[in-house]
């Protein structure tokens, strides 16, 4: 019998309102804010204070799945190609070679220590194998650490490129443990598929995205948060269904509409910032409710021996090997080897075996979800001190972040507007010194065609040209009417500029 909606409804909010101050609170304690959703969601659960009795794997799994995807793509929207091209091939190995490593480092363990069978051994190595793109993401850009160099963006760009090799494995090795009839070499073609399709839908489904923001021309604005918001599932379910990899696409494809240009970009970043930290939340709270605490002592001391042996032997001899064609130092090796933070994309791993119906399954899910737990307030909480410790923190960290153009218009008093050069207006076919611009008014940026630019005095106004202008209400309006703009309505909004650098005419 299901609940009353309004009490399941107040319960879920509850819960949310319970992880944003947990969150805040796991600040001031030093424990990461993604721990304390996992704890909550025990607490919550069946075991817990709450007696929310939550048995659900293929529930459990499409919430990750879909959480993932979200906070992947937000991942992607916030990584410059400028900065991860330097760190591209390093960790592009990271994601691959080293995760195959970590596999075959741990499921050796697992079968030597724990008596796996071979195939059961390496899937627990795949499982874990990967460092998780939302622990790494809200560790490294929550705390007040800065980590110097290119160490920053390495471990952003392989924490969000590793999952799609760990799902491969952890995939193929379900299926050969599924069906004895089937060879390793039947994965050769998995493997190809996957990536194959995953890359290629990934990047032309981003540009497809761009095209698709800039072309619409929606009448209200919010429906541009809802356009990529749907985006986002579509490229996962394209690529999934054509056999690609949908984590790999989402990524790939947040990563071409991050470095691309398109109209509301400052306040869709921010708002997929803001839906990565619901699915976040969400994932964890649900992945705590699937867990039962009571059947984690049973497994204690084997997670207890994983955990140890991910973190101080598998994931540092992967990274030095790995690592060893390029030129990091030893102590940015051993930073790397610390940041490999294990999150919610194990946990959701850990549920094919349990839709599988695999013998092991039940206590690989909970092994899987000690080794994270562990890893997250062990690893998570001491990454500040690891830093400093291995004197790899930027000299001098950056203060507190503000927002330039909404501090700009606040104390300014102005707006930004934009504005279209009519054909006879008397800016048009003129330089910007010679149209008599008021003293309150400023030209920020100037697009002609597929070009922005920054405005000088020289440049000439051509029809058709669209301008961003900041001024006061009566400057705008002296503006109008030099560039003859007749109730246009505004597409840059304020505060949001398309493109950092440009230049060109």
């Amino acid at each position: 019998m299901f609940p009353a909606i309004e009490l399941l409804l107040l319960g879920i909010s509850i819960l949310l309102l319970l992880a944003i101050f947990a969150s805040k609170a796991s600040g001031r304690v030093g424990v990461p804010a993604l721990a304390a959703f996992l704890m909550l969601g025990m607490l919550a659960g069946s075991d817990g204070l709450g007696g929310i009795y939550f048995d659900n794997p293929w529930l459990t799994q499409l919430v990750g799945t879909i959480a993932l995807s979200y906070i992947l793509f937000a991942g992607g929207l916030e990584t410059r190609w400028r900065v991860a091209r330097s760190v591209f091939f390093p960790a592009l190995v990271l994601s691959t070679v080293g995760v195959a490593l970590t596999t075959l480092l741990v499921g050796g363990f697992a079968i030597l220590a724990l008596d796996f069978s071979p195939l059961e051994g390496f899937l627990l190595g795949a499982i874990v194998s990967s460092t998780d793109a939302a622990a790494v993401f809200s560790i490294l850009r929550s705390r007040d650490t800065r980590l110097r160099g290119s160490l920053e963006p390495l471990l952003e760009t392989e924490s969000g490129s590793n999952d799609p090799m760990a799902i491969f494995l952890t995939i193929g090795l379900v299926r050969l443990l599924s069906d004895p009839n089937l060879g390793a070499l039947s994965l050769v073609p998995f493997f190809l598929v996957q990536f194959g399709v995953g890359g290629l839908a990934g990047f032309l489904l981003g540009k497809l995205g761009i095209w698709l923001v800039n072309t619409l021309k929606l009448r209200e604005d919010g429906l541009y948060s809802v356009l990529t918001t749907t985006l986002v599932i579509f490229i996962y379910g394209v690529t999934a269904s054509l056999g690609g990899n949908g984590f790999l696409a989402v990524y790939l494809a947040g990563i071409v509409m991050g470095n691309g240009v398109f109209v509301h970009r400052r306040s869709l970043t921010r708002y997929h910032d803001g839906l990565a930290w619901l699915m976040q939340i969400a994932m964890f709270l649900v992945l705590g409710l699937q867990v039962f605490p009571s059947e984690l002592p049973e497994i204690a001391f084997g997670g207890l021996l994983v955990a140890v042996f991910l973190t101080f032997v598998a994931r540092p001899l992967s990274v030095f090997l790995t690592l060893q064609p390029f030129a990091f130092n030893l102590r940015e090796k051993l930073m790397v080897s610390w940041v490999g933070l294990r999150g919610a994309a194990p946990i959701v791993l850990a549920t094919f075996p349990l839709l599988a119906g695999l013998g092991q399954s039940s206590t690989l899910f909970h092994i899987v979800f000690f080794v994270v737990l562990l890893s997250v307030l062990v690893q998570g909480s001491s990454i500040p001190i690891v830093a400093r410790l291995l004197k790899v923190c930027d000299p001098e960290p950056p203060g507190e972040a503000g927002n330039l153009p909404e501090m700009f218009l606040e104390k300014y008093q102005g707006e930004l507007a934009e504005m279209r050069v009519r054909a006879g207006s008397p800016a048009c076919g003129r330089r910007i010194l010679e149209i008599g611009l008021p003293d309150s008014a400023l030209l920020v940026l100037i697009q002609r065609g597929e070009d922005l630019f920054l405005p000088r005095g020289d440049i000439m106004l051509l029809e058709g040209d669209r301008v961003l202008v900041a001024s006061d209400s009566a400057g705008i309006a002296v503006v109008r009417s030099l560039f003859n703009e007749q109730n246009i309505p505004k597409i840059f909004e304020e505060g949001e500029i398309t493109r950092e650098t440009s230049s060109g005419q």
